[in-house]
């Protein structure tokens, strides 16, 4: 034997089926369970997205007084955690900070300052820290000071942007380098939020929406599909009812023996031996014609059978009320 023939035939590589395909040899009652089950992912992976959001903004509250002692208002808030990386990102987690005046200090040069560091120890000398943020060189030490002037009864807010880290959170009466200018009668309440499951949650709950848009597409597709076949269906019975009075038409043959298309005598008479013969009357009278039957067919179909035995080629349907009328297509 030749090398060539000894070779074997080349075998063609199997080519995946599209998706498309898969959903051609599905029956009706596949296609109508994956429909079901498209929309039940559909409302499933919604009200996990809704879930998710609202737990994005659940905060982490607190509150805290104005202390005579360090003239501020000094807060351990304590861990905040997110996937934030090192530095200003969009994952840093938010924190707002209310304060409201109720009696700010007798001084012409006077503002509100807010401090959030990242520091275990609140209870410590955090002076060289505070230097720290006021120059604003690191993310972890960050300052913000209102330009305008505290009144009593005044409402001002400060948001910030945090890393993951343990923090304090300090706020003050200062003039415009940053001195402390509190004094004794000096008094304000502060009351912050730290949201640290905005990102993770948010990030999640997008997730969860973005599965249920897919969802939401599979279902158009499988309802489409299952539509389709059962307009399918409806065509396919309307062709069984016709066929089924053909078949009766059929079955039934002619309803008499055709007339004679001959002359009346035998050949080389020279006409008919008598008077022409009149036709005899037909025995079906209106009231036959009329006394139809309607008789039921496959899927709430119904064919007429006239009362000389044929089949009418209409298919009818009955309403409500009784009457059978022509079935539209």
């Amino acid at each position: 034997m030749s090398e060539e023939q000894v070779k074997a035939p080349a075998v063609e590589p199997t080519v995946d089926e599209d998706q498309d395909e898969v959903l051609e040899v599905m029956t009706l009652e596949q296609r109508q369970e994956a429909l079901k089950q498209s929309r039940w992912n559909v409302f499933m992976w919604l009200g996990i997205a809704v879930i998710m959001f609202g737990f994005a903004l659940v905060p982490m509250s607190f509150d805290e007084e104005y202390d005579g002692f360090t003239n501020s208002a000094e807060k351990d808030i304590g861990l905040v955690w997110g996937p934030s990386l090192p530095g200003e990102d969009f994952m840093d987690v938010p924190l707002k900070i209310d304060v409201e005046v109720i009696n700010p200090p007798a001084a012409l040069d006077v503002h509100l300052a807010a401090y959030a560091l990242q520091e275990d120890d609140c209870a410590q000398n955090l002076g060289s820290q505070a230097a720290l943020a006021r120059e604003g060189t690191d993310h972890s030490y960050q300052y913000q000071l209102l330009d305008e002037t505290p009144v009593a009864g005044g409402e001002y807010t400060f948001d910030f942007k945090l890393d993951a880290g343990q923090y304090c959170v300090i706020v003050q009466f200062v003039d415009s380098d940053g001195a402390n200018v509190g004094t004794a009668g000096t008094e304000m309440n502060i009351d912050g939020a730290v949201y640290p499951n905005q990102v993770i949650a948010g990030l999640l709950g997008l997730v969860c929406l973005g599965l249920s848009a897919f969802a939401f597409l599979g279902a158009q597709k499988h309802g489409e599909s299952v539509k389709k076949m059962l307009e399918e269906d409806l065509e396919t019975t309307e062709n069984k009812v016709l066929a089924s009075i053909s078949s009766e038409r059929i079955a039934a043959g002619p309803s008499g023996p055709p007339g004679s298309a001959g002359p009346a005598g035998p050949p080389g008479s020279p006409g008919p031996s008598g008077p022409p013969q009149s036709d005899e009357p037909s025995d079906a009278s209106p009231e036959a014609v009329d006394e139809a039957t309607f008789e039921p067919a496959e899927n709430g179909y119904f064919f007429k059978k006239l009362a000389d035995g044929t089949y009418d080629q209409t298919v009818y349907v009955q309403n409500e009320d009784g009457a059978y009328v022509a079935h539209e297509g």
